[in-house]
């Protein structure tokens, strides 16, 4: 299944009338926020960086960088491998990647939600740190025809925390900063939130620990796809 960019998104004036919730577009990061990758991710960042001859980075090193575009996630978690290897160490990482990415899948209650929000006249997007190759790779294994509206991938815009993924969704639906809401796992989702001037909200059950998401002011932090489905019907 792919993606592609839409560029018009043009709405009659019932459908106007009709979106009366508080946010029109809803814009989801893809891994540990709808998708249960954290620990494979963090794995082969470790893996990769071993291959290459770098200093093996933590756990808690790895998982930081999870939500950057790969080489700027790799570059920050081996801060000793020189930038000549980055090619091969991206090449290692998707390699370990790859041969888990079967093993992953949704969380529990993300269909049921997005389907819920869809029926709701809400806008839904994916902006990720992930590649547009790599997105569209991962969702022909999830059952997830139809059910968003548009997408942005590190490699065609900036890396998070960088604005431009969300800039350029409100761009393409025409919406304002203040009805887009962003939601994520990691710090770099919700600063990218407040860089392009939309509200965010955060999940705690994914990459950062999420004590971290006060100063970014999220409106809300759920602790399990249910507590984020209840909230974004409820105030959404």
């Amino acid at each position: 299944m792919s993606l592609p960019s839409i560029s018009n998104h043009p709405l009659s004036a019932g459908q106007k009338s009709a979106r009366t919730r508080q946010f029109d577009l809803l814009a989801f990061d893809w891994d540990g926020t709808l998708f249960d990758s954290t620990a494979i991710i963090t794995r082969s960042i470790q893996m990769a960086v071993r291959d290459v001859g770098g200093t093996v980075p933590s756990d808690k090193e790895a998982v930081y960088v999870i939500g950057m575009a790969l080489t700027q996630a790799l570059a920050h978690a081996a801060p000793d491998v020189p930038p000549e290897k980055y090619p091969e160490l991206g090449a290692r990482y998707r390699h370990h990647y790859t041969a888990r990415q079967n093993d992953l899948s949704l969380f529990a209650g993300v269909i049921e939600m997005l389907t819920e929000l869809k029926s709701r006249n809400h806008w839904l997007a994916v902006a990720t740190g992930k590649s547009r190759q790599g997105l569209n790779s991962v969702l022909h294994g999830v059952e997830l025809q139809g059910v968003f509206d548009g997408s942005r991938t590190a490699d065609e815009t900036a890396g998070k925390p960088h604005p431009l993924m969300l800039q350029e969704l409100m761009a393409e639906f025409d919406v304002p900063a203040d009805r887009v809401l962003m939601i994520g796992d990691t710090t770099h989702d919700l600063q990218m939130a407040l860089n392009a001037g939309c509200p965010s909200v955060g999940v705690s059950y994914g990459a950062h620990e999420h004590e971290a998401f006060h100063d970014l002011a999220p409106r809300f932090v759920a602790h399990s796809v249910r507590e984020l489905h209840d909230w974004l019907v409820n105030h959404g």
